[in-house]
């Protein structure tokens, strides 16, 4: 990896530490604005003239975000004159933090630019880059309609989004946000349960951006002519899905479960919209499975030998520990 690379890397990191550290919004914002300068290099790849696309879209609507969230603050000192924020003040902070994170429907700019990235800055995006705002958000978490709002916009949006998409990276994108409608259910009830659950969504993440980086795929037309070639990527195509989308004994099956008991004493009918379209969602993951199933004359050259022993371990490995965290519980 190039040098500037590395030290905008650690700079994106800083800024993150600096945001979740802070003890002063003021202080939290300008750790996002660190993270977000040291974000838009690392997006950019001058051999795509669609990466810098992506870069400005995301640079624009962060800002916007970033705009939201020091009015609001800047407008609370000076009609209040002190740092208790009133309930519109909270809103709009929830709003700006809600957009930088993707969650609907504040979603408009995450599908937009997923598509001009590699799949390095993906999984930055996907994972890291949700950290700062959702702990901001944990800090402020007071009006909990509105979350819940957000909440089931973001599991229905990202539910009906996801049908007939050929692309890799918008599944993705979509499953992302649906994901984060997990993460905030779990965040109002119990502010532990969302941490493991970003943790383990962060490595079935990994799993799958590695094994689609190493392939160079970024399409399922071009994945299923893979399949043809190679079963075991199939296999690991099958394991990571369903394990995304939250089958038992899957490791995704954890996260999900753990926030359905604690939902079950608190808010039955979020935990029913949550089940209901986690249901379709596994639809969708399958029925891309079946048509992959389909497809068995056809051939591709294939440069993902040398990684499938080692994939398959790791996620052989993620399958079984399932059981014995449940069981521990």
């Amino acid at each position: 990896m190039k040098f500037w690379k590395i030290l905008f890397l650690n700079i994106l990191i800083m800024g993150t530490m600096i945001s979740i550290s802070s003890i002063s919004w003021l202080s939290m914002w300008m750790g996002l604005e660190i993270n977000l300068m040291a974000f838009i290099p690392l997006l950019i790849n001058f051999k795509s003239i669609y990466s810098a696309e992506s870069a400005l879209k995301y640079f624009i609507s962060q800002t916007l975000g970033s705009l939201i969230l020091l009015f609001s603050m800047i407008l609370n000192m000076i009609i209040f004159e002190y740092m208790i924020f009133s309930k519109s003040m909270i809103l709009l902070i929830n709003s700006a933090l809600l957009l930088k994170m993707g969650a609907a429907p504040f979603h408009f700019w995450f599908p937009e630019i997923i598509e001009g990235l590699n799949w390095i800055n993906i999984l930055i995006l996907l994972t890291w880059q949700k950290i700062a705002p959702m702990i901001l958000l944990m800090y402020n978490l007071k009006l909990i309609n509105f979350i819940s709002t957000i909440i089931i916009s973001s599991i229905i949006i990202s539910t009906i989004s996801s049908f007939n998409q050929i692309s890799i990276r918008k599944i993705l994108v979509f499953s992302s946000i649906n994901h984060i409608g997990w993460m905030l259910s779990a965040m109002i009830f119990n502010q532990s349960i969302w941490l493991i659950y970003l943790m383990i969504y962060s490595l079935m993440t990994f799993l799958m951006i590695f094994m689609f980086y190493k392939m160079n795929c970024y399409f399922f037309n071009h994945l299923f002519l893979i399949f043809s070639k190679n079963k075991i990527i199939q296999i690991l195509f099958f394991l990571n899905f369903f394990s995304l989308g939250g089958l038992p004994p899957f490791i995704g099956f954890f996260p999900k479960w753990i926030t359905s008991n604690e939902l079950m004493n608190n808010n039955f009918f979020i935990i029913f919209i949550l089940i209901f379209f986690n249901l379709i969602m596994l639809y969708i993951y399958i029925r891309l499975m079946h048509n992959s199933i389909l497809l068995k004359n056809y051939s591709i050259k294939n440069n993902f030998y040398s990684n499938n022993i080692l994939l398959l371990i790791s996620n052989l490995f993620f399958i079984l520990l399932t059981p014995l965290i449940v069981s521990y519980f």
